[in-house]
């Protein structure tokens, strides 16, 4: 088991997802989080465009 298993199962959320290795990469990557950034940025300012 990895450390990780191990640190769940003693609990009741033995059924937690652990992310994989793309998903801990992504999370990480500071160029992907910049682009989500914008991306949010954008849909955020669409959002206050239409109300006004």
């Amino acid at each position: 088991m990895k450390e990780e298993e191990l640190n769940f199962a003693k609990d009741k959320f033995n059924t937690t997802m652990i992310p994989g290795k793309f998903a801990r990469f992504m999370r990480r990557c500071l160029i992907w989080q910049f682009i989500r950034f914008i991306i949010i940025n954008i849909k955020m300012i669409i959002v206050v465009g239409k109300s006004h």
